[in-house]
């Protein structure tokens, strides 16, 4: 599916395609929490890094966490994973992490491109939720990451995307 994104200002702009469309799970960590603000959580999707194109790429900051809930840092005590915003008005574009190189993780937040309704609705890394975030009774929880993946998650759903 091809997707197109942007900050709140129109100084980023991006497209990318994307065969994992869904937005279908919440993370509750403690970094999605505080960069996305409102909700207590935030929602990402997954992309082909090699299908993104950017304007405005010269207003785009990148932050890397000192502190996660998971102990995952580089050698220079920075975690691996890098969140891209803008630096005028703190939009959170996208996650990437170079383990993970062929692909990149635009927040839904970000994208203006109608997104398809899942099926439903996973909650991630739960321990780490406030306790004024309420969940729905009967959707999936998982107190870390769950052992399936987003590909996993849309293939057994029957909606990976052909590109």
């Amino acid at each position: 599916m091809h997707l197109e994104g942007s900050c709140h200002c129109g100084k980023v702009k991006f497209s990318c395609e994307s065969r994992t469309p869904y937005p279908f799970n919440k993370c509750y960590c403690s970094i999605c929490r505080k960069l996305n603000g409102g909700g207590g959580y935030t929602i990402n999707i997954m992309a082909e890094t090699d299908s993104r194109k950017i304007e405005g790429e010269e207003h785009i900051k990148v932050y890397r966490s000192a502190k996660n809930d998971r102990d995952v840092y580089e050698e220079d005590g920075l975690g691996f994973s890098r969140r891209s915003f803008c630096g005028h008005c703190g939009t959170m574009l996208w996650n990437y992490n170079e383990k993970h190189g062929q692909w990149f993780y635009p927040f839904a937040s970000a994208i203006d491109t109608p997104l398809p309704t899942p099926p439903e609705i996973r909650h991630m890394m739960v321990e780490h939720k406030v306790p004024w975030s309420n969940i729905p009774d009967g959707e999936q929880q998982f107190d870390q990451y769950s052992d399936e993946g987003i590909e996993d998650w849309h293939k057994r759903q029957g909606l990976l995307e052909e590109i």
